[in-house]
């Protein structure tokens, strides 16, 4: 199933394939924490951008490895790429424009994210 969603403003718009019952993590990370990310990782082409690509600003910190794009416009980062998954993205289920018919959130402790990364790589394969 594709999922269209897109920023608070509409400037920045994507699609994601995903299956209709959607399966999140809700990550404790300072971050996380702090923007409400509802994380759904998925290969590189299972997603795309259709609009807005000139709107995205970046925001790294630490490593520099993941790559947090928000809109310039109105601050919502919509998707990301993951430092666990840097081959894949990263997409806030909170910015689907239609809530999926089913979601479930899985607690992931990004608190300790060297302890528990390893447990993500699988999400960006196909």
């Amino acid at each position: 199933m594709i999922h269209p969603g897109s920023c608070h403003c509409g400037a920045v718009r994507f699609e994601v394939e995903a299956p209709t019952t959607i399966v999140c993590k809700d990550c404790n990370c300072s971050i996380c924490r702090k923007s409400g990310n509802l994380h759904l990782i998925v290969p590189k082409s299972r997603f795309k951008l259709v609009a807005g690509e000139d709107r995205l600003s970046v925001y790294t910190f630490n490593t520099g490895i993941a790559q947090h794009y928000f809109c310039s416009t109105c601050g919502v980062k919509p998707f990301y790429i993951p430092r666990s998954n840097p081959d894949g993205v990263d997409v806030n289920v909170r910015c689907f424009d239609e809530p999926p018919e089913e979601i479930v959130v899985e607690p992931f402790d990004g608190q300790d994210w060297e302890e528990h990364a390893t447990s993500l790589l699988h999400l960006s394969t196909e």
